[in-house]
């Protein structure tokens, strides 16, 4: 246990960039997959049939490449854009190709989600004289929610777990922290080991957290 106290730092920092990671992905996958959702049942038909040639391109590519294309793509529309080399960020980049991939199969959650809320609902919303945009976030998406969260909980999950895929990007998460330390303790098990009670203890926590969220949004319903 010689190498805790040079490295243990080194792996709390990166269990603290896979944290940081999975949660802006988690945002920003959570808002384009509602919309995604919303598109594919409210959307006008360019609308919704972009959205699904989106969903069917992203499931459909493997994510390392999904990762590699949004870097190596990144890099190239930039430079192109500014006549200067410029090398995104592999945070950056990080962030955007898993939120793309979480919202890939966000969107199709949501959607279904939103189909069974009950439509005499909007109707009711537009009785009362609420505007379709009020209607819906202040009455459809509320109980979308509550329906939706055991899959979106199992997506935030794998989401975590994605994370690692991003140390190929040189971005020092958890995942690429684990493999330089365990290169320079030549102890191999051990490292990995610590790393996957890491894991194992941020996805307890998230799960911990949407576990009581989906009992406050569930109350009143049992």
């Amino acid at each position: 246990m010689d190498w805790v106290s040079g490295y243990g730092l080194q792996l709390i920092f990166g269990a603290f960039t896979t944290l940081s990671v999975a949660l802006v992905a988690l945002v920003v996958g959570t808002v384009l997959g509602i919309s995604l959702g919303t598109a594919k049942i409210y959307g006008a038909k360019p609308l919704r049939y972009s959205a699904e040639a989106y969903t069917a391109v992203v499931r459909g590519v493997p994510d390392l490449i999904v990762i590699y294309l949004i870097y190596f793509g990144g890099t190239v529309a930039l430079t192109k854009l500014t006549g200067q080399y410029v090398d995104i960020n592999g945070f950056a980049a990080g962030v955007a190709a898993l939120a793309f991939i979480f919202a890939a199969y966000a969107g199709d959650i949501f959607r279904g989600a939103i189909g069974q809320v009950p439509r005499g609902q909007t109707e009711a919303a537009h009785a009362l004289g609420l505007s379709r945009r009020a209607a819906f976030f202040r009455i459809i998406l509320p109980q979308a929610w509550r329906l939706a969260l055991p899959g979106f909980v199992n997506l935030a999950i794998i989401l975590i777990k994605q994370t690692s895929l991003i140390s190929v990007i040189g971005l020092e998460e958890l995942l690429r922290a684990s493999s330089v330390i365990s290169g320079a303790t030549r102890q191999p098990f051990l490292v990995y080991s610590v790393a996957a009670i890491l894991y194992l203890i941020i996805t307890s926590i998230v799960s911990w957290g949407f576990r009581n969220a989906g009992i406050r949004s569930n109350r009143g319903f049992a």
